[in-house]
């Protein structure tokens, strides 16, 4: 599970980019408006709106950060635009025109020559020349005005301290009022032949280009909206993704909309996807199949609450609808609800349509189709909306909670509730086979929800014997809880339940590993990683990251192939004979300032030490020397890493004692973790150090909880102990082992005279522990 988190800065490979490149350029607004932007040449852009009130706003923006691509292919940070051109040529159609009071205006943010900070306002007319719709603009940083009237208006723009500037675009019938418009109005603008001229107009890019793996990647429509499909897939390309992509189309974005009375909602009247979307995922499935990826376009139940109709969403026994954790909420659609799944069908439909224009093969996922169950604690099964009442008929009865044993009623309830989940995900998948005969099918099912070991009866509602094989053609599983609480013990559990429940092999299926929610948690990548790793493992064919929006965010990058190699191990041991003489030198990477005072400040790089041996005093015969040699060229040299025996420190208990249950506190239980590393404790309680032990010897390690030993229900992998259930809160838990050290050769020559060495003078055979 090789892995890495890239830093800014850390890029080796750069090339260079003109400022203002179309691919760079972002949209933004606020609900319930949408737009997008995508690129339509190597010097062009075009921008999609649709407005629903007089009062909305979209900004085209280009920043002089880069705040969206991975660390290892970000543009630099240039906020000085002073030396700088920017020339297009602008055609649009309805949005508020050039010429028009409150038309297209180049808002640019920063700091005066002073420093303060400062907006200038620059009406994009001033420097235009042609129609209102149809015009080239020239903007020159150094002598750029801002100001609805020039001179008389004119406010001189500082150029040598820019954070970002945006291009706004709104409806014809713009007001500040949040006034409802008579219809939805849709407009664009396409830039094109766009030019940056000058000293300032080149800027450095990343150009990593990490090698293919077999890792495959996920991501959504809600993430990526404001961001050109060209940028998106730039990123799946530098980072070694290939061949498929799982892109859910959202829940937030993809839909139309239009007033019913004083409420805004869904709606498929005029076409079931608006503008912007179809404009933007027509370009991502496009470009995709130039470069050869084949796109999973996944539909869910789930939908922005505030624009949903309240009659078609799923509701708890006392009334309350299936409301989600997000800010703002989203809702489940009931699968009793015709209209609720048509809707659902429709946009499956849509996206199929897309994927056979751009010439994609059809995949169309169903993403976590279930009944939803409350975050409240209470955790109620929203089974009680209208459309399910009526189809329960004599078996509606209460189930005031999901938790626990079941009552012969309940239970028939409950399986009622997945024959209609079922019908309506067969619904669905028929409707897409209908245009596509060849198309894929996929069903997406989040496991620590639907196998919920506190509601074992949930699964009857949640994964219904209707989707066993050969409902649909892959059956893909994700459980993100569970990967980054480190409860490896239910993913085991629940992948096992899944297979013998619905019957679909390990080759028809896929597996989605992650995701990290706040980057202030990004050490949840080391689980992920661990989670992907294990999921190629277990023999499925597909293992997927979700999401691409957090590991651009966070750095995060994947290796194997080529890269594996580089810290190949070989889980053999150096020959123990030899390392019993071994020297050892444990060192730290400290680095030390001493002031002009003579007082020192101290840091210390390494939480724990580096171990180094020479194990050549081991080396005293021929036969040694034949045996030393033979391992190393087995090796490769200082290419492929071993065991050693530290002949000092090899033990749990002391240095080298023999190992006891409870020699070493790994950590306490919380009722969730399932895995706890193997670590060995050195120094008092509050100074200790702690160093992890990665290869501790087979069959030495002994386990206990709160001082019982446990010879059962926990296995082992690498330097974690694996639960199959989770130790309870409070408990603690230890260990004994005895352990090797994972080294390498130092260098990749042996150099040994053999008059020397038969006169007595000792070989050097230095050792490097390595890490990770």
């Amino acid at each position: 599970m090789p892995h890495w988190l890239a830093s800014p800065g850390d890029a080796l490979v750069h090339t260079h980019i003109k400022r203002f490149d179309p691919r760079f350029w972002t949209v933004n607004f606020a609900h319930p408006m949408m737009a997008s932007v995508v690129t339509t040449g190597p010097q062009a852009m075009r921008a999609d709106c649709v407005f629903y009130n007089a009062n909305e706003l979209a900004g085209l923006i280009w920043e002089s950060e880069d705040h969206w691509d991975h660390p290892l292919i970000a543009y630099e940070t240039a906020r000085d635009y002073r030396g700088c051109t920017l020339a297009f040529h602008w055609s649009s159609s309805g949005i508020k025109p050039l010429d028009a009071v409150q038309g297209p205006t180049l808002t640019i943010e920063g700091r005066d020559a002073a420093g303060n900070p400062k907006s200038w306002y620059v009406r994009l007319w001033n420097y235009a020349s042609g129609t209102s719709e149809d015009a080239d603009i020239a903007l020159d940083f150094d002598a750029m005005d801002g100001g609805f009237l020039l001179p008389g208006e004119a406010d001189p723009v500082w150029a040598g301290d820019i954070d970002r500037m945006f291009i706004s675009l709104i409806p014809p019938a713009y007001d500040e009022t949040a006034t409802p418009l008579a219809s939805p109005a849709e407009g664009w603008v396409e830039l094109t032949d766009i030019r940056a001229a000058g000293a300032s107009s080149t800027l450095t890019i990343g150009d990593t280009l990490l090698p293919e793996h077999g890792m495959r990647i996920a991501t959504g429509y809600d993430d990526a909206y404001n961001q050109t499909p060209a940028r998106v897939l730039r990123n799946i390309v530098h980072l070694g993704y290939r061949e498929l992509i799982n892109h859910y189309v959202g829940m937030s974005h993809y839909f139309r909309l239009r007033y019913y009375g004083a409420n805004l909602l869904y709606t498929v009247s005029g076409g079931n996807l608006n503008a912007p979307c179809e404009s933007w995922h027509r370009d991502f499935a496009s470009r995709a199949k130039t470069l050869g990826y084949e796109m999973i376009f996944s539909v869910s139940y789930e939908l922005l609450d505030s624009i949903g109709f309240g009659t078609r969403k799923q509701r708890a026994e006392n009334g309350d609808y299936a409301l989600t954790g997000w800010v703002p909420p989203s809702s489940l659609l009931s699968p009793a609800s015709a209209p609720a799944v048509d809707q659902v069908a429709r946009a499956a439909e849509s996206f199929t349509q897309i994927l056979l224009d751009t010439g994609q093969p059809v995949h169309i996922q169903i993403g976590e189709p279930w009944w939803w169950i409350t975050l409240d604690g209470s955790k109620r099964i929203c089974l009680y909306d209208s459309a399910a009442q009526a189809l329960f008929g004599a078996n509606l009865v209460s189930i005031p909670t999901i938790v626990g044993p079941k009552t012969p009623e309940q239970i028939a309830m409950l399986d009622q509730a997945g024959e209609i989940l079922a019908a309506s995900t067969q619904l669905v998948a028929d409707r897409v086979r209908a245009m596509a005969p060849d198309a894929t099918l996929y069903l997406l099912a989040y496991l620590p929800t639907v196998l919920d070991e506190e509601a074992p009866e949930a699964r009857r509602a949640n994964v219904p014997l209707g989707w066993a094989d050969p409902a649909f053609d892959i059956l893909q599983l994700e459980d993100y809880d569970w990967v980054t609480a480190g409860n490896r013990g239910a993913t085991a559990r629940g992948a096992q339940a899944m297979e013998a429940r619905l019957g679909y092999p390990k080759d028809r299926q896929h597996y989605f590993s992650g995701f990290v929610l706040n980057a202030e948690d990004k050490a949840q990548w080391h689980a992920i990683a661990a989670a992907a790793e294990a999921g190629r493992e277990r023999g499925v064919a597909e293992t997927f990251y979700w999401a691409l929006p957090q590991a651009m965010r966070d750095g995060f990058v994947h290796f194997d192939s080529e890269e594996s190699d580089v810290q190949a191990f070989d889980d053999v041991s150096f020959p123990l004979a030899l390392g019993a003489e071994a020297m050892a030198s444990p060192g730290f990477s400290t680095s030390i300032v001493t002031t002009a005072s003579g007082a020192e400040h101290r840091d210390s790089g390494w939480a724990d030490a580096r171990m180094r041996y020479d194990a050549g005093p081991g080396v005293r015969s021929e036969d040694d020397l034949g045996t030393l040699i033979a391992f190393f060229r087995a090796r490769r040299g200082a290419a492929r890493a071993f065991r050693f025996r530290d002949p000092f420190d090899h033990s749990s208990n002391g240095m080298t004692g023999t190992p006891e249950f409870d020699d070493q506190l790994l950590g306490t239980g919380d009722g969730t973790t399932t895995a706890f590393a193997l670590v060995k404790r050195y120094g008092e309680p509050g100074e200790e150090q702690v160093r992890e032990i990665a290869r501790p010897v087979s069959g030495s390690v002994r386990i206990a909880v709160d001082g019982v030993e446990a010879m059962s229900g926990w296995s082992f992998d690498d330097g974690t102990v694996l639960f199959d259930t989770a130790p309870a809160e409070g408990t603690e838990i230890t260990a004994g082992y005895l352990f090797d050290v994972p080294v390498r050769f130092a260098e990749d020559r042996l150099e040994v005279n053999r008059a020397t060495f038969l006169a007595g003078e000792a070989v050097s055979v230095p050792l490097v522990e390595i890490r990770g």
